[in-house]
This record gives structure tokens, sequence and C-alpha cells, in this order.
């Protein structure tokens, strides 16, 4: 979805955040810390692949936090992304849903292509096993994160190309954008000087033409 949504924009305007497990030095730190560092200034967008939502579904799962930790990530989230809004930025929240079959078939879709199995680590196989505590989890955090000011938006997500077309078109909906006019370009005349003869390239340094 992120691919799709980015293919076509402005790298300078639009980025996705990506962020890896916590360093030790930022286990130590607010838990909202290192998210912040990557939030929008004006006119810019970013797309959190795995967001500060990890506490409520991977880290509370696999036992990376306490329950203490969720309880007061619960607390806190809400008014975070309270200020967050209230700050101007417009927080979109997305849940992709899929069927217990649909999960289970797209992981033995993985394991039978070599050219993704690069895709399935150590974590994605056991979550498979705890499938029912991570829709637990998943419940939970739906119904306690989802506030006026920042609701979640459940997408029905079997047919992955509808699940695409729907949530782009939603995202629109959301944000109030208009055409953007572009100034015509112009392209000059190259400079061309009688005294210049492009050099060869050196057989040698060719990379051999196969195709």
């Amino acid at each position: 979805m992120i691919k799709r949504i980015t293919q076509r924009l402005n790298p300078r305007v639009c980025r996705v955040a990506a962020l890896p497990a916590p360093s030790e030095r930022e286990r130590t730190q607010w838990y909202f810390q290192r998210y912040v560092t990557h939030l929008p200034a004006g006119g810019e967008i970013v797309l959190f692949d795995r967001s500060w939502y990890n506490r409520a579904g991977v880290e509370r799962v696999m036992g990376f936090c306490s329950e203490a930790d969720v309880e007061e990530f619960f607390r806190s989230v809400p008014e975070f992304e309270r200020m967050l809004v209230r700050s101007g930025i417009v927080l979109l929240k997305y849940w992709f849903s899929i069927t217990d079959e649909e999960q289970a078939l797209r992981f033995h879709m993985r394991i039978a292509d070599p050219l993704k199995q690069w895709k399935l680590s150590p974590m994605d196989v056991e979550s498979r096993r705890r499938w029912e505590d991570y829709t637990r989890a998943k419940e939970d955090m739906l119904a306690r994160t989802h506030i006026p000011e920042a609701p979640w938006w459940v997408i029905e997500a079997v047919d992955k190309k509808r699940a695409r077309l729907n949530c782009i078109s939603h995202l629109l909906e959301q944000i109030p954008y208009q055409d953007v006019e572009h100034p015509p370009v112009h392209l000059p005349e190259r400079v061309r000087h009688a005294d210049y003869i492009r050099t060869p390239t050196p057989p040698e340094m060719l990379v051999p033409s196969r195709y």
C-alpha cells in the first residue's frame, strides 16, 4: 500500500518512516520520542511503516514490553495524537484487515516462492502461531485508541487491489487538496563548441551487451 501511494509522488515532500527496533539508548527515552523526529512539516506527507502502535501489537504479544508499559501507552497515545492534530497535522490511521484463511494462504505462497521467501522472518512465522493473541491485541487497541480527533479506519484487504484503491480514494477525501499549477518548462538549446569532439569509450571499459 505504501509503495502504491508513494510511487507517483515527489519524494521531496512524501517520504516513508520505517523505524527499526529501538536501540538501547532509545529504550530509555520517552516512548514517542523517536517517532516525533519523523513527523511532517507543512506540505509534507510521512507514511509510517510500523508506527508507535507497535507497542499495542507486536511488542505486547511477543513480550517485548510489560503490561504496565502497554497501559501507559494507552493512557498517553490519545493525548499525544490530540496534540498532533491541534498542531495542524492530519493524522490518518489505517488497519488492513484480512481473514485467518487469507493470512495462512499468503504465508504458504511466500514459503513456496523463492523470490518472496526473504520476506519471512522468524518473527513472522511465530506471529502466525499467535493469530488469536494478535487479534485480541488488535481489538483492544482499536477500542481504546479510536478517538474523534484521530479515528481508526479499517480496510477490508483480502483483495489487495481493491484495498489499495479504497485506501487511496479514502485518503484523498480526508485532505483538502487542489490541482497544483506547474509553470511551463522550456528546454534551452545545448551549448556547442566547434573544438569539442566526444571521446570514444575504450572497449575494455564497456559492460558486455548480452541483451
